[in-house]
């Protein structure tokens, strides 16, 4: 029995963006994980990672099945000033998110000995950052 050990709680969470639901307005309902050594730093890492998978990495999990915005090859080092911008505190990925989708699953915790994981369900306006992006010349339509 020495071999036993109760799971961790990581073992009950996936640290994948998840797709809650697309809305009729071009935004779709994400639940981003964070992690950071306060509630609030991780809160603001998830916020940003949701941003970044509707970005780069599209989602797969979930209600929706959404592809990324940006499908060029090294567009990140591409554009690698441009995104350091946009992603800095307090940049432009902040205008493409509404809290008004606060609903179950979000301030959710997964702890480790280092560092908290939080959840954070926010309106990503997938639309919107879409027409951004072409605006700015980082994809093409």
């Amino acid at each position: 029995m020495s071999g036993c050990k109760s799971p961790s709680v990581h073992a009950f969470y996936t640290f994948d963006t998840e797709c809650m639901g697309n809305e009729m307005d071009g935004s779709v309902v994400l639940r981003a994980w964070g992690q950071g050594s306060s509630r609030s730093e991780a809160m603001e890492k998830a916020k940003r990672q949701a941003v970044y998978d509707v970005i780069f990495s599209g989602i797969r999990i979930g209600q929706c099945n959404l592809k990324p915005l940006v499908f060029e090859v090294n567009a990140k080092e591409k554009y690698e000033s441009y995104f350091n911008d946009f992603f800095r505190d307090g940049g432009e990925y902040e205008k493409f998110l509404k809290m008004d989708a606060t609903k179950m699953g979000s301030g959710v915790k997964a702890e480790s000995k280092t560092r908290d994981s939080y959840a954070v369900v926010v309106r990503v306006l997938r639309a919107n950052l879409e027409r951004k992006l072409i605006t700015d010349n980082i994809i093409k339509k």
